[in-house]
């Protein structure tokens, strides 16, 4: 992507040393920042002494790590939306209803990020908590923001998107998938069994605003011990639809408000 003339180059060298933090990085040396960014390792430490004076970063003197601080800059967006305080109570009702996890998701380029979730237990082997990130491709909630997209975006991520699969389930096929996408935008719903995770079946409906454009996903998912895709149609996509329905009442009743 060309830069405009605008473009502020340090903010984009400080933003590119945050993101190089993650979930399989929580902490870097100086010299690993300064590889992951393509900084020197002089600009690396510049920007990193720059977060420690701010307090988004802390060191012991040789590795590097984020600190909760950084979280800020995420909510500050995910306040702007109102989206979480939305569906929060939603989301508890539901989970009490059917006596499983669910969550709400945004798009954020080729991955889902988690804005909102009540879990009754831990059934997969990594915690999911708000801000964690999974590919869209392999998900329920991915699945159904994919399938909101127009035809352009949609080909954009096909051919920008590397399909690896997770599972032996896992769709890797870009043809496949599409014809996956169009039968959820067909049905207005995804069900995902075990793609992302062995034992993970996952249920997602659209969040749709006032013009029917998909703004988020809510989701249902299940250890496949307990459930089957049958099951899952049956007993939990009725309160998924209807707790999406209230989420979206509520949502544009909220933006009402503000207008008014």
């Amino acid at each position: 992507m060309a830069e405009s003339a605008e473009h502020v180059q340090s903010l984009a060298r400080g933003l590119a040393v945050i993101r190089a933090f993650g979930s399989d990085s929580p902490e870097l040396t100086l010299s690993d920042v300064a590889k992951s960014t393509g900084l020197t390792r002089a600009a690396a430490r510049r920007f990193l002494l720059t977060l420690v004076d701010l307090g988004y970063v802390r060191t012991d003197g040789k590795l590097f790590a984020l600190t909760p601080r950084v979280l800020e800059l995420g909510y500050s967006y995910l306040s702007s939306l109102s989206l979480p305080e939305v569906a929060d109570p939603h989301l508890e009702r539901l989970v009490a209803e059917v006596h499983e996890s669910a969550s709400v998701a945004v798009l954020d380029g080729p991955d889902v990020v988690y804005v909102a979730r009540v879990a009754t237990s831990r059934i997969m082997r990594v915690s999911i908590n708000i801000g964690t990130r999974f590919p869209a491709y392999c998900t329920s909630m991915g699945r159904v923001l994919l399938a909101g997209l127009d035809d352009e975006a949609l080909g954009t991520y096909l051919s920008g998107t590397e399909l690896r699969a997770l599972t032996p389930r896992t769709i890797t096929s870009p043809m496949v998938l599409r014809a996956e996408l169009d039968k959820v935008r067909r049905q207005g719903w995804a069900l995902v069994d075990q793609e992302l995770e062995e034992g993970l079946r996952s249920l997602a409906a659209p969040i749709r605003d006032r013009g029917g454009r998909t703004i988020a996903a809510i989701n249902i998912s299940s250890h496949a011990s307990r459930t089957t895709a049958q099951s899952v149609r049956r007993d939990l996509l009725p309160p998924l639809l209807a707790t999406a329905a209230r989420i979206e009442a509520d949502l544009e009743a909220t933006r009402t408000g503000l207008r008014a």
